[in-house]
This record gives structure tokens, sequence and C-alpha cells, in this order.
């Protein structure tokens, strides 16, 4: 468990060194209270009454030892804490770089919900390994064993019988520790499922809201929240029995001294003396051994919590070396791309082909539409082309260079992605738009908001393009945040551009103006769009039709249009769903 952890401690390791050597100054001073209480009582079992400034002396003493257990102790926790959370910042850090690596699959099989809660609650939980369970722990079991030693010294039998409660004591934190494991599994997976639960419920408000499915959404969220309690109230039942015995027992070392320590008194076996000696022993030493072994029951969920860190990171990224964009061109090839989405269930991987041996060449400088229904893998393509994942079988070259053989920034650079749901950050729409070519000037970022037609909507707000986008992006509507990502789009350049349905949320109205601003914008460049309108692609200088992950048949829109069945029908439907539209928006003008 330590060994997973050392690799993030660095430079701080030697805080946790300095917090464990304090801490045991802290209770080297806490026990020797208990030796000055000892050296109080043998005069008077002796019949003799102690001088005031003898008893002043040791009053003295024990207080200066309280002074020195507080101030040791505190000063050890402090270096403690700060190489705690020093070793926390080093995790985060490590696990968000793996996870921009990681493809997007992956992620989105976690869930934002299990990602919050593992770069948020697990890993603030291992504050309490590396603030409390290392230099306490050590501290609080150490000095404890060296007292033990010399209680074998003083006497060894009373040693023994000292050492009577932790079979005990032992057995029941074995038992728990045993007992919670097997709820453990079983608890996370409802926090996770839980936490998912929140987050989809309060994304979906608004829908919810509209559709009036208060009912069943807050019956899932209830369910979750009701799970997570009964499986918690489940783990903690099995725990709870085994925890009273050893919190109840292990502490109480003087439970069998008292008894047959006084049966040893009597028969001559040991003085009266050696006994009050090891009883004020026992006392000083039971608190301390208990807080070091209850740090043992938390080691089972640290170990769990670990083990989750390591698997969540434990993902081969996506292949990439460090090699710049080399191609000769902007020609881009899909050669017999197959592709398999895996879904892990519980303990069971399940796996879906979307993908199966695709072969399709788009040269430079011209327009690629990729269409068919919905599941036919146009959109994993492309997604496929800006490296999302990694491909099953077959290769993506992009001027004949492998895309794993360059690295994901270099590739990056030269692809422009506007997706159809694009998220804008809680900063100014200025800021948003600089996400595309973070170097710009002003100028070039009004630019490409202007080209973008931003403008119209820029305008009713007050501090036009420094207005807050709110929180993903709530200030604005569907159609208005595309335009800001088609506006990070433009000023980005990138020599090829891909469209997955980016004029989707566009008012009629608005959309002759967007594919006006698109075919300036993507003149010259190397353009693949996915579009459900086959209207805004029938220009395209090649058409491909997917179906069930291959390519159906490709060409122009007018010899489909004769030869394929497939583009008949998708096209049919298509004009259907434009004339559906016309004559119902004629209605509500009539």
């Amino acid at each position: 468990m330590f060994k997973s952890i050392s690799p993030y401690l660095g430079k701080n390791k030697k805080f946790t060194a300095l917090a464990t050597i304090l801490t045991s100054i802290g209770i080297i001073a806490s026990v020797i209270p208990y030796y000055f209480l000892y050296q109080i009582i043998v005069p008077l079992t002796q019949h003799q009454i102690p001088s005031l400034n003898f008893i002043l002396n040791k009053v003295i003493w024990i207080a200066s030892c309280e002074l020195l257990y507080g101030i040791s102790y505190s000063l050890g926790l402090a270096f403690s804490h700060k190489s705690a959370y020093e070793t926390l910042k080093n995790i985060r850090i490590s696990l968000q770089s793996r996870l921009e690596k990681q493809p997007l699959g992956n992620i989105k099989e976690l869930g934002t919900g299990q990602i919050k809660k593992v770069f948020t609650d697990d890993i603030d939980q291992l504050e309490l390994l590396l603030a409390h369970a290392i230099p306490e722990g050590i501290a609080n079991l150490a000095i404890p064993l060296v007292v033990i030693a010399g209680l074998f010294i003083v006497d060894w039998r009373l040693a023994l019988i000292t050492l009577a409660t932790l079979p005990v004591g032992i057995f029941g934190m074995s038992m728990m520790m045993k007992s919670g494991m097997s709820k453990m599994g079983a608890y996370y997976d409802s926090a996770k499922k839980m936490n998912n639960t929140i987050i989809e419920y309060v994304n979906g408000m608004e829908a919810i809201k509209v559709f009036n499915k208060d009912g069943d959404s807050f019956k899932r969220f209830g369910d979750a929240v009701r799970s997570y309690r009964d499986f918690t109230l489940d783990w903690y039942k099995v725990c709870w029995p085994w925890m009273a015995l050893y919190n109840s027992v292990l502490p109480n070392f003087a439970l069998f001294v008292l008894p047959f320590g006084f049966i040893m008194l009597l028969n001559g076996a040991v003085t009266l003396s050696q006994l009050v000696l090891v009883l004020c022993m026992s006392f000083s030493i039971g608190p301390a051994l208990l807080k070091a072994l209850s740090f043992g029951g938390k080691i089972p969920q640290l170990n769990y919590k670990i083990a989750q860190l390591e698997k969540l990171m434990s993902h081969a990224p996506v292949k990439e070396t460090n090699r710049n964009f080399e191609g000769k061109n902007y020609d881009v090839e899909f050669k017999d791309v197959s592709f398999t989405y895996k879904k892990i269930e519980g303990d069971e991987e399940k796996t879906k082909e979307v993908l199966h041996r695709v072969s399709l060449k788009l040269e430079q400088g011209t327009k690629t539409a990729l269409i068919g229904e919905s599941g036919s893998g146009k959109s994993t393509l492309a997604k496929l082309l800006v490296h999302f994942y990694d491909l099953d079988a077959g290769s993506i070259s992009l001027g004949g260079q492998d895309i794993t053989d360059m690295s994901l920034e270099a590739l990056n650079n030269q692809i422009s992605y506007v997706a159809q749901e694009q998220f804008l950050f809680n900063t100014s729409l200025y800021e948003n738009i600089l996400i595309g070519r973070p170097d710009a000037s002003r100028e070039e970022v009004l630019d490409a908001a202007h080209r973008a037609q931003c403008d119209e909507f820029l305008e009713r707000f007050p501090e036009g393009i420094d207005t807050k986008a709110g929180d993903s992006g709530k200030q604005l509507s569907g159609g208005e945040r595309q335009r800001i990502s088609l506006a990070r789009a433009i000023l980005k350049n990138a020599p090829v551009i891909v469209l997955d349905e980016a004029t989707a949320f566009m008012d009629p109205e608005n959309e002759e103006k967007m594919n006006a601003a698109l075919s300036e914008i993507i003149k010259d460049k190397t353009v693949i769009t996915i579009a459900h309108r086959l209207s805004s692609i029938k220009n395209a200088d090649k058409i491909c039709i997917l179906k069930e992950g291959k390519i159906l048949a490709q060409g122009q829109h007018d010899e489909l249009l004769k030869s394929c069945a497939e583009y008949q029908k998708l096209w049919n439907a298509s004009s259907q769903a434009v004339n559906w539209k016309i004559q119902n928006t004629k209605k509500e003008a009539e």
C-alpha cells in the first residue's frame, strides 16, 4: 500500500519522516507522566508521605511532559498534513495528465459522478493514510512496544498478563476487517451509482420539467440514494459488533493485571512496587496502542481506494509519439479501419463493433460528407480521425503520416473538430473563442466571431463578447453555442475540418447564413462533414453512405440518386422532413 503512494511523495518524504519523529517524541512525553505517577504512589504503599517539594517536582515534570506532548504532536501533524496535501496534489495532477491521454470511451464509461468522486472524495480520503496513519500509526505503535519490552524487564509474567487482552482485541479487529471487505465492493458501487444519478438528475432538470417526468426521474434519484443508504448501513451492521469488541477490550491492559497481579502479590511472586509500576504503565499504553490499531480498520478501505485509482490510471493511453506532423499534404486516408466499442458492466465486458474494414480516401481541399442512419458509424469515423480512440485494426493517415506516429498535440494542430454539442467554459465568450488559438490577437478573435455570425446575439449582451458564458454555456441557446464553437474553429484555421452535425441547432433563417459562412471557412480545406439534412451536403465532392459499419456506396449526389437505393431512401426521408417543417411553419404563420 505504502509502495503505491511513495512515487507521489517525492520531496515530501522528509516531512513525513520528521512528522513521525515529532509524534514519537509526543507519545514518549505522554507516557512518561505515568512513571512519575508511579514514583508518587510507591512511597505511599510503603507508608511514607512524600514531601511537598517532591510532589511539586513531579507535578512540574508531568506538566512539562504534557506541554512537550502538545507541542511536538502538533508540529508533527503540521508537517504530516503539509506532506499529505502536497502528495494529494501530485496524485491529482498525475491522474489528470493520464486522463487526458485516455480514450474518451473509457472516460465516458466511468461517468461524471465517478470521476468527480475519484478526484475529490476518494483522493481526499487518502489524507487519513498520509497525514495520520503513517506518522501517528508508527509512533503510537512503536512507543507502546518499547514500553511493553520494558515491562518484560520488570517482570515477564506481569508483562504477559498485560498482553492477554491483545488476542481478543486483534481477533475482533480482524473479523471486522474480514466482514467489512465482503461488503465493500457493493458499498462503493452504490456510491458510484448515486453520484452519477445525482449529476444526471441535475443536468436533466430542464427536460424533466418540460416532459413532466419528475416522478420517474425522482424515483431513480430516490432509489439510488436509498440503495447507498442501505449498503452503507449493511456494511456498518456487520462491522459494529466487532468494532465494539475490540474498542472495549483492546485498550484495557489492566483488565487481567488487576486480579491476577494481586494473586501473585499475595503469593509473594511479585512486589507491590512492581505491580504498581506495571499497572501505571499499562494505563499509559492502552490509548496509544488502540489509536495505532484503529488505523488498521481503515487499511481495507484505503487499499480499495488506491486500487481503484490505479485501475482508473491503468487504461492504456491512446497511441502516440513525440514527433511533429510531417505529412506531405493534407490528404486523409482510412485503410481497413475496424473499431469496437467496449463497455464494462459488472465483471463482464460487452462489445459492439461499429466499423468493419472501412477504407476511404479524402483528397486535400475536398469536401466529403458521411451520411447514414443512426448507429451506422459515421460519427465514430470522424472521432477516430481526431484520435479519440485507438483502432482495433487498420490505420488512419494524414498526409501519408499515421496519426499514431505523431503527438496528440501535433495532430490536434492540424484538425478543427466542431461537434453537435460543444462545451463552453464559464469564462467570457472571448476566452471561449480564444481556445481555438491562444496566441491570437483580440482583433482576430472579433473577426472569427463576426465570420461565425455571432454579432447578432453578442449585441444583446451589455458586455458583448466579454460576457460570461455561464455554466456549460447556459447563457446561450444551442445554436449560439455552436456558432461560438465555429468561431473557435475559424480562429484555429486548421487545414482539416471535421463538422459533426455542426448546424444541428440552427434555425431555418440562420442556417442559410451559417452555410454561407461555412462555405467561406472551408475553402481550400480538407473537410469531413456529417449531417442528417442531406440538402446541406448535396454539393459535396464525395458523399459516403455508411450502413452497419461499412461503406455501402460513395460518389456525388446526382450519380448516387440514380444508382443507390439506400441514398434514395435517405434523400426522400430528409426531403419529407424538410417539407414537413415548411408546412408547419406556414400553418403557424397563418
